[in-house]
């Protein structure tokens, strides 16, 4: 009984405490969703993502990458996986990235970036980075570094010259032997050059093995942008050429049928400088920028 006339007091002990802990997890929750310094950016850039979203219908932006000026996109060895890498200037370092952009792991290759801009792998699981980066149209050491990504100290070396390049750099007009796209197809990489001039993207083929090779010159396309990065999607029937700021596709039931197609243009207005794509599934891509942003896109 005389336990009983405390237990008002108790409650009200109780209550007092719930109450307090109340507010203060209000407060942190006002601290967390009220802008803050330093924050107006974020905000400033969901606005952005916002209006990109509405200029270009089926690009919605996904994630952020943890990887500096990142220079091309490829997928890894487990679904949702994608490798990534940053070009000149950057470590010979291969960054694992999921469909969100979160770096899952770093891999330092056994070999000197001078210029890294794609990659691209064949069904085996070997890689092959393109260090063909050339924007002057002068290097004379133009290669694709053939690795498997368990064993980065083992690095295999395509070294290749263009057949048609004879000055080092040529005039202006004729600087088309930057190479920033690769694609391996048939036991070959497939090489897509950057036009300066935004008219012709030339392709040329090298050998998958080690070794020096003079490049074989097998089409050119007409695309009116610097091309910056290729895809084949999963069905073979697709290529996706990647420019800064838009994207070119050409379909066909072959790959001769592909390469006589007319590029079919879409505009990826405000996107930034797109450098990076992979195929997600038949009708999505994933794009990359250098600044660090990672898109969607749903393929019409």
């Amino acid at each position: 009984m005389r336990f009983i006339p405390l237990l008002p007091a108790a409650l009200a002990l109780l209550l007092a405490a719930a109450c307090s802990q109340a507010q203060s997890d209000e407060k942190a929750l006002a601290t967390d969703t009220a802008p803050a310094k330093g924050k107006k950016k974020k905000n400033k850039e969901s606005l952005e993502d916002r209006m990109i979203d509405a200029a270009v219908p089926g690009l919605s932006r996904v994630g952020s990458l943890g990887v500096p000026e990142s220079s091309g996109l490829v997928p890894g060895p487990q679904p949702g996986t994608y490798y990534s890498f940053g070009d000149n200037g950057n470590s010979a370092t291969l960054y694992l990235i999921n469909d969100g952009g979160k770096v899952a792991s770093e891999i330092s290759i056994n070999a000197k970036n001078h210029d890294w801009e794609s990659m691209t792998r064949n069904p085996q699981g070997m890689y092959f980075i393109g260090d063909c980066g050339n924007n002057n149209s002068d290097r004379r050491n133009l290669r694709i570094l053939r690795v498997d990504p368990a064993q980065p100290q083992q690095v295999g070396t395509i070294a290749f010259t263009y057949p048609d390049q004879t000055e080092f750099p040529p005039k202006k007009k004729g600087r088309n032997f930057d190479c920033e796209a690769t694609l391996w197809h048939d036991a070959n990489i497939w090489l897509f050059t950057k036009d300066q001039q935004e008219q012709t993207s030339n392709v040329y083929t090298v050998p998958d093995q080690s070794g020096t090779h003079t490049a074989k010159r097998v089409t050119s396309l007409a695309i009116p942008g610097q091309v910056t990065d290729a895809a084949l999607s999963p069905s073979g029937r697709r290529l996706v050429l990647l420019a800064r700021g838009a994207l070119f596709t050409l379909d066909g039931g072959s790959w001769e049928e592909i390469l006589k197609a007319t590029p079919k243009q879409v505009e990826l207005t405000g996107a930034g400088q797109t450098e990076g794509v992979a195929f997600k599934d038949e009708n999505t891509l994933l794009i990359s920028t250098e600044q660090g942003a990672l898109y969607e896109y749903a393929l019409q």
